[in-house]
């Protein structure tokens, strides 16, 4: 049997280095109008200390996160490094997982980049919901681990993550690929209408899936081979 994953087994690049102290001022403002955004977005969705993770606080999240990014000038590169800087702290006023990564997600989908790249290898923290809504045409590719909800309600994009998710990979899908080079967490799949999710190291639990195809190691859990 051909391996699926043997494309992704060098999938190896330079550590991110962010000369900070010689930006341009044009990549200044652009930085500043992404924090700008995920700023509105916090305050929008955060009426208390808790954010929970409930399918229609995620739309709201979603649908502010489009609204505020609406007419930015920004690339793939301005993505990666306001990822470090969420990582980091630095000129953010705080960093919430969910919907940290639900704009991250909406910055990689309306981005102009059709391929993209995030490489996260470093970050000490792992970003949840990347990958939400990837639309048909779009390829993301991430290298590093990722937290929960990877590639939730994917949308016929191509999700791959050149480390290990957290829970929830894939739920919601309903259309599109997901390629995990390593393991996934548990509910894998959960509420999937269509498409295939791949890992190739280990699944620690399947969720209700409801269609599509998930695969581990490259044998069939879920789905007819093809």
């Amino acid at each position: 049997m051909i391996n699926p994953f043997e494309d992704f087994k060098d999938f190896q690049t330079e550590a991110r280095v962010l000369p900070l102290d010689r930006l341009a001022p044009a990549h200044d403002e652009a930085m500043a109008a992404l924090t700008s955004g995920y700023t509105k977005l916090v305050e929008q969705e955060v009426k208390s200390l808790v954010w929970f993770v409930e399918h229609n606080r995620v739309i709201e999240a979603y649908t502010v996160a489009c609204e505020v990014i609406r007419g930015l000038d920004y690339d793939g590169q301005h993505i990666e490094e306001f990822c470090y800087q969420l990582d980091s702290g630095t000129a953010m006023p705080y960093l919430i997982s969910g919907p940290a990564g639900i704009y991250i997600s909406a910055l990689c989908n309306h981005v102009a980049e059709d391929d993209m790249v995030l490489r996260l290898r470093h970050m000490q923290r792992q970003m949840h919901f990347l990958g939400y809504r990837l639309p048909h045409g779009k390829t993301l590719r991430i290298e590093g681990d990722t937290g929960n909800f990877t590639g939730a309600a994917l949308n016929g994009g191509q999700l791959i993550v050149a480390g290990s998710s957290g829970d929830w990979a894939g739920a919601g899908m309903t259309e599109g690929k997901i390629t995990i080079v390593k393991n996934c967490g548990r509910n894998t799949g959960e509420w999937m209408q269509g498409g295939e999710i791949w890992v190739g190291g280990r699944i620690h639990g399947l969720g209700r899936s409801v269609s599509g195809r998930i695969y581990q190691a490259g044998d069939p859990v879920i789905g007819r081979e093809r």
